[in-house]
């Protein structure tokens, strides 16, 4: 068993507690928290599991990795502390461990990493024999292996899109949707998220894993945005109201141009009102979805609906884009001390997992 510790139980953290519990070759030893209010806590009161786990929570980061844990799924968030969050996983791949996290969006791309970003964890692979495989919440898979995967049943491919459209009222994040978004906010307000540079920032390593893969070389990352106000006010069950004429749905995508057209995108379509906004595409049950769209011959379409937590979307995407990093954990067991990406770490069947109790 590969004894392994889960770091956040955040959206993240919490779906990674599970799928380590439901994995047979990974042990859960240990679950690292930030907020004193969970430490002492069982892990399996904090993923919502309805049973103990036998593991409690520490915020002790010493005395965990002290313990020499064989894996570290990193959960806790990078997005408003990029440097803290590179700081903890080199410390952790410098223990031995190898570690999966969706928290270093630069790092999705690893062979065009900043060097600053790069060469920490390089040196810590060196110095420690551990690894680090990075790949997305939006979910990384929806962006990387799965457009790769389609691709390869067509004769011609144009273009290759890929859709996340969801129905924010049901994320359970009120500051990233209110704040880092926009949503609820003024017209005039500028979110962080899809301020210019900052989509490619996060979803531009994932059009090159892409255009690598193809064979292709871009011309450039381009981005492309819109927004709409709500005409109406209206009432969430989680987050409360949100006011007419404030942003109500954004859309923007992150586009590889290959000889002056783009050819790689990666779009997102959000909204916090399924009346904002009708004409911009819609999921099929007017919650959330990925999608993928391969234009070519044949036209292929492949939309991916999954839930969690009682039915929650965002839940749903969360796991399986946890799912993607945990079961990653025993081949990066077995392979050589690195830095990975998607393209090196296989997607592969759910071996010894088919009719397992659900934990």
């Amino acid at each position: 068993m590969v004894s392994t510790i889960v770091w956040g139980t955040g959206n993240v953290g919490r779906a990674a507690i599970r799928a380590v519990e439901a994995h047979p070759a990974l042990e859960l030893t240990a679950v690292l928290v930030h907020d004193p209010g969970k430490v002492g806590r069982d892990a399996g009161e904090l993923a919502g599991l309805g049973h103990r786990l036998g593991v409690t929570a520490t915020d002790d980061v010493d005395a965990v990795l002290a313990a020499r844990p064989r894996a570290v799924v990193y959960a806790a968030s990078g997005d408003i502390r990029p440097d803290d969050a590179l700081a903890d996983i080199v410390r952790a791949v410098r223990a031995g461990a190898v570690v999966v996290t969706p928290s270093l969006y630069a790092l999705y791309d690893q062979r065009n990493a900043p060097p600053e970003m790069r060469e920490p964890v390089l040196a810590a692979v060196a110095e420690g024999g551990g690894s680090l495989f990075v790949s997305g919440v939006d979910p990384g898979w929806g962006n990387d292996v799965l457009p790769l995967l389609i691709s390869g049943l067509g004769s011609t491919v144009d273009v290759i899109r890929c859709q996340e459209i969801f129905d924010y009222s049901t994320y359970d994040q009120p500051d990233s949707v209110r704040y880092l978004v926009g949503m609820g906010q003024p017209m005039d307000y500028e979110p962080p998220m899809i301020a210019p540079t900052v989509p490619t920032m996060v979803w531009g390593g994932q059009v090159r894993l892409m255009a690598r893969a193809l064979g292709v070389e871009l011309d450039e990352i381009r981005e492309t945005l819109e927004r709409r106000p709500l005409d109406s006010t209206v009432s969430t069950t989680s987050m409360g109201d949100f006011a007419a004429g404030t942003q109500g749905a954004v859309r923007f995508e992150v586009q590889g141009v290959v000889e002056g057209e783009p050819r790689i995108v990666i779009e997102h379509v959000t909204r916090i009102h399924p009346s904002c906004a009708p004409d911009w595409p819609a999921p099929p049950d007017g919650t959330g979805a990925h999608r993928v769209i391969i234009e070519g011959r044949p036209r292929i379409e492949v939309t991916v609906e999954a839930s969690d937590e009682g039915g929650n979307r965002s839940a749903g995407g969360n796991a399986t884009a946890v799912g993607r990093l945990v079961n990653a954990v025993d081949w990066l067991v077995e392979a050589e001390p690195g830095l990975y990406d998607a393209l090196d770490v296989p997607l592969r069947p759910a071996t010894g997992r088919l009719g397992r109790k659900r934990p």
